[in-house]
């Protein structure tokens, strides 16, 4: 795992955001981001400008149209005195952006060398502006890869070690005094994305995740923090959390009977959406939040009482 020089614990069922928003207005955007989630989540916007989107900001400098939404978040942010509060960004992973790459006609070694370098370049840039801007609130700082959900497949065009060495390269760009996760908002074999070396893996809740028990045991024991989709962005959204605690409850229970801590699960935990919200309405985006805060203040609930058990 990254090691950090002032450690900031992330946890106890804070909720935040993916990323992504539906708002076409900047302004809005930011409010919503640091209003709607436990810690201020700076978004990008898709549908204001596709120079926001995931894979284009890597060719966008930061003073241009592509990174609108995060110059207005930090001007709001000064304004409200967010300084000495916890922020978290996102930016695409080396891995998903090879692929892209790869996809576009780059020759395999030649897109990962670019994808690595780039997102290693952008990635030590955002994190100095935030820095100047919010100089005591602490980073998460969390690399999107979708593509590692296919990483065991066949035809992968580069091998699992090399998908791990491209991402734990990235990571240590940032300074040491950033907490670096990891998203995958699919599937993903768990192994393969620790073994890059997270602090936190943002995954959503599935039951498949008891199949990693043993992996999710030993990166709670270390420290780590995992960030639970908690509440889905495709098909139906639920008009209350009660289902998704549920969900979440259940997957826990199977965790601890197969030997995971049950004090850790919950106070080195993060809640999310299961991805980012730009693909729904404002007013659907806010709900969504909402849910995803509800089923916070439940583990917050149970993360304080075990700590009222244990004396702390």
């Amino acid at each position: 795992m990254i090691a950090l020089a002032e450690p900031y614990r992330f946890g106890d069922g804070a909720s935040i955001g993916i990323g992504s928003l539906p708002h076409r207005d900047t302004d809005a955007a930011a409010a919503f981001a640091i209003g709607e989630f436990d810690i201020a989540t700076i978004p990008s916007l898709p549908r204001l400008s596709t120079r926001e989107g995931m894979i284009e900001q890597a060719n966008e400098p930061l003073d241009g149209p592509g990174f609108a939404s995060l110059r207005t978040f930090l001007d709001l942010s000064q304004k409200v005195s967010l300084d000495g509060s916890p922020v978290k960004w996102q930016f695409v992973g080396p891995v998903t952006l090879g692929i892209e790459l790869v996809n576009s006609g780059v020759e395999v070694a030649a897109a990962f060398e670019k994808a690595t370098t780039t997102v290693r370049s952008k990635l030590a840039e955002i994190s100095a502006l935030v820095t100047q801007a919010l100089p005591n609130s602490p980073q998460l700082v969390v690399l999107d890869e979708p593509w590692f959900s296919d990483l065991m497949s066949p035809g992968f065009p580069i091998a699992p070690d090399e998908a791990v060495d491209f991402l734990s390269s990235a990571m240590a760009a940032l300074p040491t005094s950033s907490v670096v996760g990891v998203h995958c908002c699919a599937p993903c074999d768990i192994a393969m994305l620790l073994a890059s070396g997270p602090n936190v893996i943002s995954v959503p809740v599935s039951a498949e995740l008891v199949d990693w028990a043993g992996y999710i045991s030993r990166f709670l024991d270390d420290g780590g923090t995992v960030a639970w989709g908690v509440i889905p962005t495709e098909g139906p959204i639920p008009t209350t959390a009660d289902r998704n605690w549920r969900a979440l409850s259940d997957v826990w229970c199977s965790l601890v009977q197969l030997g995971c801590d049950p004090i850790l699960l919950r106070q080195q935990s993060l809640v999310s959406p299961a991805c980012g919200l730009a693909g729904h309405s404002a007013a659907v985006a806010r709900r969504i939040a909402r849910l995803t805060s509800d089923v916070g203040r439940r583990v917050k609930d149970q993360s304080a009482a075990t700590r009222l058990s244990l004396g702390a």
